[in-house]
């Protein structure tokens, strides 16, 4: 005898955006030159992304790797309707990154204090004062202001993050003006049950709140977790091509989901993308030609599965089966 269980429902169609060209980037030795990294973006284009980070406006003694975002931003061969973003720490970045035709800003804060230290070199009360300034200059130039709360599922420097401090500056951003609230999980400290108990408060404090998340798979977790704030709605992620990058200011902190993996997995379950998958695994190959090793998705090694339609859609699966 056996119980079927039936999986519960998704959203029929899931938002990536694409961080590896900054996030993925910043974390490699190899420093791509301009036409590499414009070679790359717009083959991401050319896979159906619609949203896209094209890098930073930082310090370049800080984050060589993004010392040229705002030529890139002149090179790409932009396609309508995509988003290509940039992330600025303060108003000389906002107005760097306004100036290079960003159509979108994030701004990044973390949910603990030694952290935000590490990372930004401010305390937190600092980077609300900065985001406050980010916000207006993007804003008032019609762009689209994200805020990006890191270390939300765990510090590597403090373990544990209070929900409550967590939820408190998800206030505090959208006050200002956050489009949409962007949940990092910057260590791969998180697991399923922490995602959905996050994920469950934030709607309960914020139902009309724009929700991304934006996962790490330092510790294995992360399409899980994906999988578990999918069973709640969540139809918005980051992930990285290759799966490389992560945070160079915090110990352990290297994993973005995979871009390839995470989408390879929505198609199977019949979730949208919209995403040329085969295109975006050549998208991971030319990135291992480009930095000189492999990188660390699972895709392009296993390859397709060859019953998966182009772009996912409603394929039905099976319901489960276990032994009662």
């Amino acid at each position: 005898m056996t119980t079927i269980l039936p999986l519960r429902d998704l959203p029929a169609h899931v938002s990536l955006r694409e961080v590896g060209p900054r996030d993925g980037l910043q974390n490699e030795d190899t420093i791509l030159s301009t036409e590499q990294k414009v070679r790359l973006i717009d083959a991401l284009t050319a896979c159906g992304l619609g949203l896209i980070e094209v890098g930073a406006f930082v310090r370049p003694e800080n984050v060589p790797q993004m010392a040229d975002t705002a030529e890139v931003f002149a090179q790409i061969a932009r396609r309508p309707g995509v988003e290509y973003s940039a992330i600025a720490p303060n108003a000389l970045g906002a107005r760097r990154a306004v100036a290079a035709g960003a159509d979108a800003v994030q701004v990044f804060l973390s949910a603990s204090e030694s952290h935000n230290q590490s990372n930004v070199n401010m305390s937190i009360e600092q980077s609300l004062a900065q985001a406050a300034e980010v916000a207006a200059i993007v804003r008032g130039e019609g762009r689209l202001f994200d805020a990006v709360l890191s270390v939300v599922f765990g510090c590597p420097f403090e373990g544990d993050v209070p929900l409550a401090r967590v939820l408190d500056l998800c206030g505090r951003l959208l006050d200002i003006g956050a489009a949409q609230l962007t949940l990092g999980d910057t260590t791969g400290m998180a697991h399923p049950r922490l995602v959905q108990s996050v994920v469950v408060a934030f709607r309960q404090r914020f139902p009309r709140a724009v929700l991304r998340l934006h996962p790490h798979s330092a510790r294995g977790a992360g399409l899980a977790n994906v999988l578990a704030a999918l069973e709640l709605g969540v139809d918005r992620f980051d992930a990285s091509v290759g799966g490389i990058g992560g945070c160079p200011f915090a110990p352990g902190a290297p994993g973005n989901i995979c871009s390839e993996d995470l989408t390879h997995m929505l198609h199977e379950m019949g979730v949208a993308t919209g995403v040329d998958l085969p295109a975006l695994m050549d998208c991971a190959r030319l990135l291992e030609q480009m930095l000189g090793h492999d990188v660390p998705g699972q895709t392009i090694k296993a390859g397709v599965c060859k019953h998966l339609p182009p772009g996912g859609g409603p394929r039905q699966s099976a319901p489960l089966e276990h032994p009662a």
